[in-house]
């Protein structure tokens, strides 16, 4: 709810008019932003999965898109007991699912601690309440762990934060096991190379990109 608000306050017609006319067609089987030939490398590999929780599944499917490495980004929700969680559902604050990102990538590429690094490089790990303006337990974060190991490397990753002094206040964002992941509708999917106008406004105007300017120098959502 907020993040449209935004849009719709910041944006004027003629931007947003312009944007939409070079939509191109969602799609989550592949990463459209990536024009990298690693492709061949992994023909003979697995991608492995990943999933993040970070508040607005814009944003955090944004960090990972174009990298390489990363076969694919997803938006979608996670976490809750209600089935076929939708976004108009999920918004309402009424179920126990968050928005949250599904990624398939290469180890071979992109190791798993590379992608907890720049998880926490784009949240505020400290926020119990949601994330930047978007309010609510669907916005908070959580690191949602497919294998023994995942849950044990982003463990360490979270102390190994806690005790770094980045932050003054605790840590709170959860590690839990994965749980079954429900895609959230085309129009959510890629919204940040299909809707760029938009998606930096929002980016800007939520908070979240001023933060992350004061606290990292290498943020990959101030990088990009």
């Amino acid at each position: 709810m907020y993040r449209n608000i935004f849009i719709t306050t910041l944006i004027g017609v003629a931007v947003l008019t312009a944007v939409v006319t070079t939509q191109a067609t969602a799609t989550d089987t592949a990463n459209p932003a990536d024009d990298e030939q690693w492709h061949t490398m992994v023909q003979n590999e697995t991608p492995k999965t990943a999933t993040f929780a970070g508040g607005c599944f814009w944003c955090i499917e944004g960090v990972y898109q174009g990298e390489k490495g990363i076969a694919s980004a997803v938006s979608g929700f996670t976490g809750g007991s209600e089935e076929n969680a939708s976004y108009n559902l999920v918004v309402t604050g009424k179920t126990d699912h968050r928005e949250a990102v599904k990624l398939r990538y290469y180890p071979s590429l992109i190791s798993y601690k590379e992608l907890l690094d720049m998880y926490w490089k784009s949240i505020d790990p400290t926020d119990a309440g949601g994330q930047f303006s978007d309010r609510g337990y669907h916005y908070t974060t959580a690191i949602y762990t497919h294998t023994d190991r995942q849950y044990r490397l982003a463990k360490e990753s979270k102390q190994n934060l806690s005790e770094s002094g980045t932050f003054d206040e605790p840590i709170v964002t959860e590690i839990l096991n994965a749980s079954t992941f429900y895609r959230a509708a085309d129009r959510h999917q890629n919204y940040s190379i299909r809707n760029q106008y938009q998606y930096e406004a929002y980016e800007r105007a939520s908070g979240r990109k001023g933060f992350l300017e004061r606290t990292w120098e290498n943020s990959p959502l101030t990088d990009k």
